[in-house]
């Protein structure tokens, strides 16, 4: 009987209900910024694929992390502008626990993909002249392959241990989407048992370990760019860097702050716009921030450009 009753259970996620006036303008900024997010990461997969100087380690992993974003994205946008248009959003338990699987796995898959390409820059800068059989295209696989695997792995452990925690009602999320802070919040009973610690462990895990890579990757960055005589050669390090460390500071800056925060001191409304932050915003500005001043990408799009104008000419 207990087991009906877990899986007749419903949520309902209230979303920006209590901002009703701001709500239209979410919907249009939401809407604009998935519809760029999907547009900018299809365009970098589309650009990169077919030309061969863009076969390098540095944009196989950024066609990672365009899949990565558009999938993220679109875990998390449908039901948000559902609701705001006003709609009560309603998901059965297990309709919650998916969607809470796909936004982990995909969040935790670009945590340590972020981590890969620190070490990919890391090695560009620190060993150019090794950097070719270093990066070789069986260890981007493998780095690749590791950073879904982590994601995928990360997101069944947490999602299996929030399931076999009784939530208690009135089942409702003060969140737009099922997000594991604001599922806690209705966990029965208070405090913090051991599912909820190793919860935390696992968080702390996927986030600070990845960070720690980072902050080792850019700091033997630096000391490289230290060492260099040219100017044209630091200029061109930081260049190389200098997008990569903003998409780091943008995503894992929110994600640190929704996540590694204790249950009881979690601020659900100012959670739902951190939130939105990292899971709308910061997908749609990546393809930007990583192409704007790009000039491989803006030759490969001049090419690619070309070679359509010619095929229709010729037709």
């Amino acid at each position: 009987m207990k087991a009906n009753q877990s899986t007749e259970e419903r949520f309902l996620l209230l979303g920006f209900s209590d901002w009703p006036s701001l709500q239209p303008v979410l919907f249009a900024l939401v809407l604009f910024c998935y519809l760029l997010t999907l547009t900018g990461n299809s365009a970098l997969a589309l650009l990169a694929a077919p030309d061969p100087r863009l076969h390098t380690p540095m944009y196989y992993f950024l066609c990672h992390l365009a899949l990565v974003d558009a999938g993220f994205t679109t875990s998390v946008v449908p039901p948000l502008l559902a609701s705001l248009r006003g709609r009560a959003l309603w998901l059965q338990r297990g309709g919650c626990l998916a969607q809470l699987c796909a936004s982990l796995a995909l969040g935790s898959a670009e945590c340590v993909l972020l981590a890969v390409m620190a070490l990919d820059r890391a090695a560009a800068v620190c060993r150019p002249l090794r950097y070719a059989g270093l990066a070789s295209p069986r260890l981007c696989r493998a780095l690749a392959g590791a950073s879904w695997l982590g994601g995928l792995t990360n997101s069944a452990a947490q999602t299996a241990l929030l399931a076999s925690r009784p939530l208690c009602p009135p089942h409702q999320v003060d969140h737009f989407i099922c997000e594991l802070p604001a599922l806690l919040k209705l966990a029965c009973g208070g405090g913090r048992d051991i599912p909820e610690l190793q919860m935390f462990a696992a968080r702390v895990v996927i986030l600070l370990l990845p960070s720690a890579v980072i902050l080792a990757s850019y700091a033997a960055v630096a000391r490289a760019v230290r060492g260099m005589r040219t100017t044209g050669s630091r200029r061109k390090a930081v260049g190389t860097c200098g997008s990569h460390l903003t998409a780091v500071c943008l995503f894992y800056g929110s994600a640190i702050y929704t996540y590694l925060q204790p249950t009881l001191g979690y601020n659900q409304g100012h959670g739902k716009f951190v939130s939105l932050f990292y899971t709308v915003v910061t997908p749609a500005l990546n393809p930007l921030i990583y192409t704007l001043r790009n000039k491989e990408v803006k030759g490969a799009a001049r090419r690619l450009l070309g070679s359509l104008g010619r095929g229709h000419a010729g037709q």
